[in-house]
């Protein structure tokens, strides 16, 4: 463990940011670079070669020798490839350099990264070019430059340039919208994330001995144990000792790496636990939980523990999830989405909440589809989590303020004061005037929105490209039909007052976990999309693809490409689980029930020979041994479906047909597993159980 620091000491003392540049850099330079960070100018080429020499003077200075440019491919991992600040001298010495040309761009190799058929593996060019709106930062000795990844030819194969295009876009049709407002102090706005991080923690030594946990972060076989969360005693409950020291450790290394770790606590499910950071501008927000994550695995291994960040390790217990609270706000402070205590305010912030719903309500195929993946298909939808169907939480109070826009009636807010819904009087109301719902998928908290629908080991970069562009879309089109407007109050409240009544069957303020909801959403006609596979082919839908083309977020055959890496993506996770399976049940669990069906065979002919009653162990080994036989016919069916599914070549009709057939034949497994692991002595079970796994921390 660390020794004791006062926390402002050394918070982000390993990031290149304003304070360091301010003091390292030319005062030219250091103006040139906020210009680059704040509104997006490029820098020219003299600025990049002072800012690299004092950004290599600034992590040799702290013991860095290698430099790195860091970047997030289609793998949903971050990537990194480490060269030396080394350049040799005559004498056969070395001197420590850095360019600028090195800091702009690097050529890793792009032939090994998913691409969707984007490119021939034989075309390996790819390029990092700097985020400079993205603080560089040394973790392992090594200094690290957030960057963007693409091909050769210009295609983005990373999910950081698409986020980067998407604030762009946003921020110029929001800043049209807040003229209108008559604004004009602000000159960019930009959306902020924090990102609410859950995750398990296990015991390396158990976790060492459950090749499912290896190979697929997640148990594939597991009885439930005797007690899971029905107490609700693990949810905010005292966080023990070993965890405690665990989380210190965390805190200091994401402070010194300037992340805004916040809140910690136990949460739901025994051994699993949350940390939510302060919020951030969005791809400052995706690179620093993509590091979050990354130090929690790290972290964990220090203390003897193993993080899980799987969507559902344990079955039976809550799945984990990531919250991602977003808003809007400008480069002046001003929060977009805070009703204010000023009715003109409050008719900015119900002309942003409507453009909100209208952009959810078109688009929830493509919210939906930014948090498909095989680890979420177990959680959406079940009793812990947003179903499938996106639908938006408002609460009590604005509901009421929302059906009296639309209707045009007064609202009584106490006995003393009448207001009348418009463009000249909206009624003040305070944040948090309605409980949380924590079953609904978009649910307004205050200031922000906060999307829960999203897995713990998902990157936040595609949800909020995605929540960037349509929102801009809707923008765009408030802007295009009140700019020139003569007579701007009455238009701008017509257009909310259609726009609301035409969207607002997106809005539930009910229980979605009721299965009532299911059909209630068909009625209103809201897409139910259960499983990635249903999902994930939206991408490409003709109006999905215009909405990206249009603000050239992705081009077709960007979408292209990612559908098929994240349908190739589900069919591999899929394979791996269900060969890991087949190799368990065949080298683990079938010989486990041999073994102890041969043992009571042994004891029924022993009590049979000393003239004792043996049913008992008659009945029980005939049962292990049914079991075990209808283990290994599962087993061989999984086999059998594989060999089937890899005869597939088209990424979509593989997808479905592991999700649904081989998936199918994986459930039938378990069951019978998890069977004979209810009736086999612990010392015959040849793995840690959940109730080892759960409660051995």
């Amino acid at each position: 463990m660390s020794e004791v620091r006062n926390v402002p000491e050394y918070f982000g003392c390993n990031v290149f940011n304003e304070t360091v540049m301010k003091d390292m850099l030319p005062k030219t330079v250091y103006k040139s670079l906020l210009r680059t960070k704040q509104l997006g100018i490029a820098l020219d080429a003299q600025a990049a070669e002072v800012i690299a020499a004092a950004m290599k003077d600034w992590a040799v200075s702290k013991g860095a020798t290698h430099y790195t440019h860091w970047f997030h491919p289609m793998t949903g991992l971050s990537a990194e490839k480490h060269d030396s600040f080394i350049s040799p001298t005559n004498d056969g010495r070395i001197i420590m350099e850095f360019s600028g040309k090195e800091l702009v761009k690097g050529e890793p190799d792009a032939s090994s990264f998913p691409s969707g058929g984007l490119r021939a593996t034989f075309e390996a060019r790819g390029y990092t070019a700097w985020d400079p709106t993205s603080p560089a930062f040394i973790k392992d000795n090594t200094l690290y430059i957030p960057t963007a990844f693409c091909s050769y030819t210009g295609e983005i194969l990373d999910k950081k340039t698409p986020l980067l295009r998407s604030m762009d876009v946003i921020s110029e049709q929001a800043m049209r919208v807040l003229r209108l407002f008559g604004d004009t102090a602000a000159t960019r706005v930009i959306t902020t994330v924090g990102p609410e991080q859950e995750y398990f923690l296990v015991d390396k030594e158990l976790y060492d001995q459950r090749e499912d946990l290896i190979f697929a972060g997640r148990t594939l076989f597991g009885a439930k144990a005797p007690k899971g969360q029905e107490l609700e005693d693990h949810y905010f409950g005292n966080i023990k000792a070993r965890v405690q020291n665990y989380m210190k450790e965390l805190d200091e290394e994401l402070w010194k790496l300037g992340i805004f770790a916040k809140t910690e606590h136990n949460e739901v499910a025994p051994a699993q636990h949350e940390l939510a950071p302060i919020y951030t501008t969005a791809n400052v927000a995706s690179d620093h939980n993509a590091l979050t994550m990354e130090l929690m695995k790290k972290i964990a291994l220090k203390h003897g523990l193993v993080c899980l960040l799987h969507e559902k390790p344990y079955a039976g217990v809550n799945g984990s999830g990531k919250h991602n609270n977003w808003s809007i706000c400008t480069d002046t402070g001003e929060v977009l989405l805070d009703p204010g205590k000023k009715p003109k305010d409050n008719i900015r912030f119900l002309t942003f909440l409507v453009a909100i719903i209208k952009a959810v309500h078109e688009n929830s195929d493509l919210l939906r589809l930014s948090v498909a993946s095989a680890g979420n298909d177990h959680r959406l939808g079940a009793n812990e989590a947003p179903p499938a169907i996106i639908s938006i939480f408002v609460g009590d109070e604005l509901q009421t303020i929302l059906d009296a826009l639309e209707t045009g009636k007064m609202i009584r807010r106490n006995a003393k004061q009448e207001f009348v819904i418009g463009v000249e009087a909206l009624p003040n109301f305070p944040k948090d005037t309605t409980d949380r719902n924590r079953t609904s998928p978009f649910a307004f908290t205050g200031n922000k929105f906060e999307f829960r629908s999203l897995g713990s080991a998902d990157t936040i970069a595609c949800t909020n490209t995605i929540l960037n562009t349509i929102v801009a879309d809707v923008l765009c089109e408030f802007a295009d039909k009140l700019e020139g407007s003569e007579n701007l109050d009455e238009d701008l409240n017509k257009l909310l007052k259609e726009t609301y009544a035409e969207h607002k069957s997106i809005i539930f303020n009910g229980n979605g976990y009721d299965e009532a909801w299911v059909e209630e959403a068909a009625r209103r006609g809201l897409p139910n999309y259960p499983s990635t596979v249903d999902a994930v082919p939206h991408y490409t839908d003709e109006k999905n693809i215009r909405l990206f083309e249009k603000y050239s977020v992705y081009s077709r055959s960007e979408l292209e490409s990612r559908t098929e890496i994240l349908l190739d993506n589900y069919k591999k996770v899929l394979n791996i689980e269900a060969l890991t399976m087949v190799d368990m049940s065949r080298k683990q669990i079938i010989p486990a029930g041999i073994r102890f069906s041969a043992e009571l065979a042994r004891a029924v002919n022993e009590k049979k020979s000393a003239g004792i009653d043996s049913g008992l162990e008659f009945d029980l080994a005939g049962r292990i041994s049914n079991l075990t036989r209808s283990i290994s016919l599962a087993t061989d069916e999984i086999e059998k479906k594989l060999v089937e599914a890899g005869e597939l070549t088209d990424a979509e009709s593989a997808a479905r047909y592991y999700r649904n057939s081989v998936f199918t034949a994986m459930q039938t497994l378990r069951a019978y597993a998890d069977e004979l692991e209810t009736l086999c002595p612990k010392d015959e079970w040849p793995m840690p159980t959940y109730s080892d796994l759960l409660f051995r921390i």
